[in-house]
Parts: structure tokens; sequence; C-alpha cells
């Protein structure tokens, strides 16, 4: 048996109009139609966060950097000898 949870929200009169209509406009029940519609965004918004859009001059930066990178600072070679030393600890 699939487990369900309840979704509640208080709207007004005009949208619960709108949202009726466009769910009979598609053939669904309203809580077809609203349930599908904020899967949808919801998951769009989650894409957007997720994904990364660079510029072109970005893109090309990237790249250069990945294909080129600098050579490591004295800082991260400390920090390079201070990871193998903990992961050697921690075998």
């Amino acid at each position: 048996m699939t487990k369900t949870a309840r979704l509640e929200a208080r709207i007004t009169p005009d949208l619960q109009a709108l949202l009726k209509r466009a769910a009979e406009l598609e053939g669904r029940s309203v809580t077809d139609f609203v349930v599908t519609a904020a899967q949808e965004a919801a998951e769009r918004r989650v894409e957007q966060a997720q994904v990364i859009r660079l510029s072109l001059e970005d893109q090309r930066a990237f790249v250069a950097a990945v294909l080129n990178p600098p050579e490591p600072t004295p800082a991260l070679r400390r920090a390079f000898r201070r990871h193998r030393e903990l992961i050697k600890e921690s075998r």
C-alpha cells in the first residue's frame, strides 16, 4: 500500500475557480491538477538550484582553469599533506 501525506491550503474563490477550470480543460480532477502542477514546479525549482549556468566567458575561464590549473600554493600543499596523514591514520 502506498502511503500518502495530506496537504491543505486556503485559497481565494477566484483561484479555486481558475484551478477548477484548468483541471476541467485537461479532463482531470482539481486535486490531480494541483498535485501535478506543484510537482512539476518543485522539480523545475530543484533543477534550477542544482544546475549552474555560465556565460560564454565564464565557460571559457572554467575550461582554461581545468586544462591549465595553477600550481598549488604552499597552503594547499600543506592541506594535501595533512589530508594524506589523516587518511593513513584512519586505516
